[in-house]
Parts: C-alpha cells; structure tokens; sequence
C-alpha cells in the first residue's frame, strides 16, 4: 500500500524530532521558494538513478541565480542510450560527479523546509524521497508548487470548455519567457523559476547574476 505524503510527513516528523534534519519539518515562515529539478534515467520512479540536480531560489519578483545548486552526480549502473538522448548526459559528463549522499546533503541543506517548486515535481520530490529514505530514513517533507498548477489557474477563465495546453515549452511561449539550456537540471530550474514569478506578479521576472 502506498502511503500518502501526509502520512509519511506525519511519521517521519516524530521520528526526527532530536535529529540532526529536525528543522526540515517545521513550517516555514520565509517568503522564498525553491525551483527544482533533477536529471535521471527513467521516467520511472522504481528504476531512475538521480544524474544531475539543479535548483534555485525565488524571492519575491527575483529569481537568485547566484544563490543555486547545480550537482552533477556520479556513474549509475542503469545510464542508457535512451536516456542520454533525452537529457544528453553521457557516462564522460559524470566522470567527476559526486556520491549520493553528498548531494542529498547538499540538495537538504539548499532547500531547508521552504515550499518546492518544479513542472511536475511530484516525480522529482517521489525520486529524490526514495534516495532520501534510504539514506537518511525519511521523505522529503516539504509542500509543493506544481507549475503546470499555476498555469492552468491563472488562465483557464480564457478555456471555458476547453483543454489547456500544459506543455512546458508551450508554457514558456505563452508567458514569452525564454528557454534556458532545456533538458539539463539548472537550466530547467531556472526557466520555471522565470515562468513562476510572471504568473505570480504578470510582469518581467527579474534576474539577478
């Protein structure tokens, strides 16, 4: 039986009450957002390996681009020719990529217990709660911003009796915002960081270097 995310939260908050990642599961009081998003070998939640993460925060109207993770993680097993023609990561790219854990750290540390944003997140925060349960005993607790969401609420009073188009790239045209290095981690990250704070705020975003 698979346990909903409250349920897991729920536990996973007692469990680490004393621990070192206790912090994770109090409510966040900030007014900052992290755009995530990973990189893996299967679209697949049971099979994928983790390849590259990339992540940035949002404060108000600006996306922070210098205060950003962009992980690339060591050889899986389990790299494929399909895989590598989706995301172009090849076994050479990760030559010098990082363990697990080390980036699981890294990714906790970035993120703290502030909301998650991504274009479908829910796959990235169920792959990255895999590893986190087997390397640390617990899911990823935080709430989710799913942009695709956001989209279709800010605009679906113009599709009365319609379907709306929830593509990422036809979203990033419709809120002409360009496309960063589509199909790696940051790249994406960033580009839904931008198309997040037009929906927001209905203006430019703002990127500070």
């Amino acid at each position: 039986m698979v346990l909903p995310r409250s349920i897991h939260r729920f536990r996973d908050k007692r469990a680490q009450k004393n621990g070192e990642w206790a912090h994770l599961f109090e409510k966040y009081q900030g007014d900052e957002v992290v755009s995530l998003d990973l990189e893996t070998t299967s679209l697949d939640v049971s099979e994928a390996s983790i390849l590259s993460i990339g992540a940035v925060r949002i404060s108000g109207k600006r996306v922070k681009t210098s205060d950003r993770l962009d992980i690339v993680l060591q050889l899986p097993s389990n790299l494929t020719a399909e895989s590598i023609k989706i995301h172009k990561i090849r076994a050479q790219d990760l030559a010098e990529g990082i363990a697990l854990q080390a980036a699981l750290t890294q990714v906790l540390d970035f993120v703290g217990n502030r909301p998650v944003l991504g274009y479908y997140v829910n796959y990235d925060i169920r792959v990255l709660s895999k590893f986190l349960r087997q390397e640390f005993g617990f899911s990823l607790p935080n709430r989710a911003i799913e942009l695709s969401h956001v989209y279709h609420d800010a605009i679906k009073w113009k599709h009365i009796g319609g379907d709306v188009d929830l593509r990422f790239d036809t979203i990033a045209s419709k809120l002409n915002t360009p496309i960063i290095e589509r199909h790696t981690a940051l790249g994406d990250a960033t580009t839904v960081a931008l198309m997040y704070v037009r929906l927001k705020y209905g203006d430019a975003p703002s990127v500070l270097s």
